[in-house]
């Protein structure tokens, strides 16, 4: 497998093409895999906010009064109502926000970035990236790259790990797993429980290409990668009544 990142990005705009910009920067080939940052996606599709669109409500003014008791300085609680504005579901309450988008995945503080946005105060996730993957992908095939599979992601912390990796948000093209239940081991015996999140590996492996903070280049070709003959499923997000770690999270609480 080869990752080459896309160079020479501009500055992303609301309203600016990603597929033809990427396409005039790529050599793209059928089978291909692109990785798009969720961040360029947002710009392009007009997802930043300031502060001051944000009324504060008493729900945020509570929230910022707890978070930053616990932090030692003060919280600002327009971000906090943002926050709960692009959430369906607040899991944690404090020390810090652990949220469910509006697209169901789970992370803190509603994946809204503060970083790299230029003009505004706030960068919100893409508001459906599933849907974005898809038009991305759609614009690539008009310009003769019919066969390339795009993934939307971010970067995400890890329960009882420290740091970050890349996750996906959204994907076109491809499954988003790929089932081995039924496939035997080395010895014989049969897998039970095994189904590879392979959206979330490629979003992994093209984040050590892509880089952090200044330095980073938002979108990776992933090449010379095949799925196989795997059954495939778009299931990603886990349903709550499977989730036994929500469940728990909506019975503790913080004890400062």
């Amino acid at each position: 497998m080869e990752l080459h990142a896309v160079t020479d990005l501009p500055e992303i705009r609301p309203g600016d093409d990603i597929a033809d910009l990427v396409a005039d920067r790529a050599a793209l080939e059928p089978g291909d895999v692109l990785t798009v940052a969720s961040t360029i996606v947002s710009k392009a599709e007009g997802r930043t906010a300031d502060l001051e669109e944000y009324p504060v409500s008493g729900r945020a003014k509570e929230l910022a009064e707890r978070i930053g008791a616990v932090a030692g300085e003060q919280k600002d609680p327009r971000f906090a109502q943002a926050v709960l504005e692009e959430s369906t579901e607040l899991l944690i309450e404090c020390p810090f926000m652990l949220t469910e988008t509006r697209f169901g995945h789970i992370c803190v503080n509603a994946g809204i970035d503060r970083s790299n946005v230029p003009d505004h105060d706030l960068l919100l996730l893409p508001r459906k990236p599933t849907e974005s993957a898809e038009r991305i992908r759609a614009g690539l095939a008009e310009r003769g790259h019919e066969d390339v599979a795009v993934v939307v992601t971010d970067t995400c912390g890890r329960p009882f790990r420290h740091g970050q990796r890349g996750v996906a948000l959204g994907w076109a093209g491809m499954s988003a797993s790929r089932d081995w239940r039924g496939e035997p081991d080395r010895d014989g015996r049969e897998l039970g429980v095994t189904v590879q999140s392979v959206v979330d590996e490629l979003a992994s492996a093209a984040n050590l290409v892509t880089g952090e903070g200044a330095d980073g280049t938002p979108a990776v070709v992933v090449r010379d990668w095949a799925f196989g003959d795997l059954e495939g499923s778009d299931e990603l997000f886990r349903d709550v009544e499977d989730d036994l770690v929500r469940q728990a999270l909506r019975e503790w609480e913080f004890e400062q």
